[in-house]
């Protein structure tokens, strides 16, 4: 198809020299050679739009870079599965918990132990957290905390099943 044209081109090449542009298109190209381009200004709205990106671009990065010095990093970061196993525990946790307070006006001292105890790992589970930001190790420390839950859940088990026992024991001796 390419020879086709081509040689139609270089048949009929007289008939497209028929026209020639004139004298004066070609002395209007070349003075508009001649001429300095003149440069545009550039307008203040376009230097204005300009700044206004960077500066959006610059606070979207400060803030994602305080975010994450923050430590607002969550388990699910580091690791789903263990993510999933620490919401079931604190489920769990809360669920025992409040098993354990419906039983705190029957033996008031017994539930304040308990409570000290659990305090003591609540704490040390928020000290993790506080650390897994900065951990070179996050998933060490996304184990331990989730250890640290599930310790919490078989501590709370034992809480009531000892409860439990004080009650049957108190059943027993009433009778």
């Amino acid at each position: 198809m390419n020879n086709r044209l081509e040689t139609f081109v270089k048949e009929n090449r007289k008939s497209f020299d028929v026209m020639e542009p004139s004298a004066a298109l070609w002395a209007k190209i070349e003075q508009g050679l001649e001429q300095k381009k003149e440069k545009k200004p550039v307008k203040l709205y376009l230097w204005m739009s300009i700044a206004a990106t960077i500066l959006v671009v610059f606070g979207l990065g400060w803030l994602y870079a305080g975010r994450m010095q923050k430590g607002e990093i969550e388990i699910a970061d580091v690791n789903a599965v263990y993510a999933k196993k620490e919401v079931q525990f604190a489920g769990l946790i809360v669920e025992k918990r409040d098993s354990l307070a419906i039983f705190a006006s029957a033996n008031p001292e017994l539930y304040k132990k308990f409570t000290a105890d659990l305090k003591k790992l609540d704490e040390e589970y928020e000290r993790l957290k506080g650390e897994l930001p900065s951990s070179p190790n996050q998933t060490f420390v996304v184990k331990a905390m989730v250890k640290n839950r599930e310790i919490q859940l078989q501590l709370l088990k034992q809480q009531l099943l000892i409860i439990n026992q004080v009650d049957d024991y108190k059943k027993v001796n009433q009778i």
